[in-house]
């Protein structure tokens, strides 16, 4: 079957051709200028692709309540011309396919879930820790909606006690994105993480803040995988200083059988490289069609 599936960024939208096994036949990556003129190119590269379904993993804020009005659209994002913009509509109405419709980092926890690191999971995070920090929630077979989608990467940490950096998040100052995203890291010390890569301080810190904030993940949602990525991410040695921090902060409060003895099977990078938004956008499109048919996963 023939899947259509969008990554929208801020910065880039990857649109890609693949199938219901995960593969990917074709790719086009388009910057993200207004929807006036991004979207159209869009529309027009899937046109003739003969897809059954489309799938879109989009960057947020965006409305999942199949019951409201603005169901699809982007909502309060800080990019002005994508503010309540119909994103999911705008696709449904020119192909005439189905389309799946969730957050960025929601389709990359479906994409390991069902392909990559998390397969076999019941209940999996996806971190992503770049520009922003964003949490994708995988519980119980399901992606994770409520009163909206989950934003975790806004959650409040205990502060280093030797870091006087305020935090770079505009509503929340010193939460985790304010603390630890890559604007945090050139705010903090006036360059970008790429070019701190020898400073075993900036990584320790980051290790600091996002090991604590993989502990609240743990006793909050008790995933059996945590997929760690993003541009921080990319420095290696933060995933050992992120597992025992965690470790550190949890303090031995889990029962031994209940927490994996080795943590670098827990806290792992996503088996998908740099695809698993893409493949999960699909998935997303997967699962649209089969609702639309009458039929569940």
């Amino acid at each position: 079957m023939k899947l259509g599936g969008i990554e929208a960024g801020g910065t880039k939208m990857v649109c890609a051709i693949g199938d219901e096994q995960g593969n990917i036949f074709d790719r086009v990556v388009f910057p993200t200028e207004s929807p006036q003129t991004t979207v159209p190119k869009m529309i027009e590269y899937f046109r003739d692709k003969g897809i059954e379904a489309l799938g879109i993993g989009c960057f947020g804020p965006v409305d999942l309540n199949k019951k409201s009005a603005t169901y699809g659209y982007i909502t309060s994002t800080p990019k002005l011309a994508w503010r309540f913009f119909d994103f999911a509509g705008a696709f449904r109405e020119a192909l005439q396919i189905p389309v799946g419709f969730d957050t960025d980092v929601n389709g990359a926890v479906l994409g390991e879930v069902r392909f990559g690191a998390a397969k076999g999971c019941e209940n999996a995070l996806y971190i992503t820790i770049g520009t922003g920090v964003g949490v994708g929630v995988y519980i119980n077979g399901k992606l994770l909606h409520g009163l909206m989608h989950p934003e975790a990467g806004h959650i409040f940490l205990q502060k280093h006690p030797e870091d006087a950096y305020e935090g770079c998040c505009p509503y929340h100052g010193a939460c985790l994105e304010g603390l630890a995203s890559g604007p945090a890291i050139q705010g903090r010390y006036g360059q970008k993480g790429a070019e701190l890569a020898g400073r075993d301080d900036v990584w320790e810190l980051e290790g600091y803040y996002i090991g604590q904030a993989v502990a609240d993940y743990i006793m909050t949602y008790s995933p059996e995988k945590i997929i760690l990525w993003g541009g921080v991410m990319h420095q290696e040695k933060v995933f050992d200083m992120v597992r025992q921090n965690a470790v550190e902060f949890l303090n031995g409060y889990l029962p031994e059988t209940s927490l994996p003895k080795d943590m670098s099977q827990y806290v792992v990078a996503p088996a998908l490289g740099e695809n698993p938004g893409i493949i999960g956008a699909m998935c997303l499109g997967m699962d649209a069609y089969l609702m639309e048919c009458g039929k569940n996963l």
